[in-house]
């Protein structure tokens, strides 16, 4: 599986949101997938004292800083505060579509691959736990539903959960 990702990802053409939105409101997640025959997602629960996404099931990400040189520095950075793993642990396979997040925010999502024995270790003022869900369960037919929501626009959205 791990190679047809790869292989998926090479030849992927990730859209990019228009320059209509600003550079200063950017942030990026990062999809770690642990390298095994079975390979999982690794997936935080974020704590929920917190001022934005409360409580939320997330990837580690989040704010670019000026510091960040660029959006992939900006989740490596964020994977390792927030999870900590370090970016040497992390091989980057690639790069999603940007999404539009509820705050207006353009994310960039990456996708990296980790080992399977990865140590993880949750920052709890940002993180309450940090698990892994196998991907043959997110793909397997009829575990997914799509569940509806407004958009900051007023638009009607759908977004997959499980």
């Amino acid at each position: 599986m791990i190679n047809r990702i790869e292989q998926t990802l090479k030849t992927y053409s990730a859209w990019r949101l228009g320059d209509d939105i600003a550079r200063r409101d950017e942030a990026a997640v990062l999809m770690l997938i642990t390298d095994e025959e079975n390979p999982h997602v690794i997936l935080t629960r974020r704590t929920a004292g917190l001022s934005s996404h409360a409580g939320e099931v997330a990837f580690p990400g989040g704010k670019r800083d000026p510091e960040d040189s660029n959006l992939i520095a900006t989740a490596l950075r964020e994977t390792e505060e927030e999870i900590g793993i370090s970016g040497s642990e992390i091989r980057i396979l690639g790069s999603l579509s940007d999404i539009l997040s509820k705050h207006k925010l353009r994310v960039e999502p990456w996708v990296g691959l980790v080992a399977p024995q990865v140590n993880l270790i949750p920052n709890p003022d940002e993180i309450e736990s940090v698990f892994r869900v196998p991907i043959s369960f997110l793909i397997e037919p009829g575990t997914a539903r799509f569940d509806q929501f407004q958009g900051f626009d007023g638009k009607t959205r759908y977004a997959p959960a499980w």
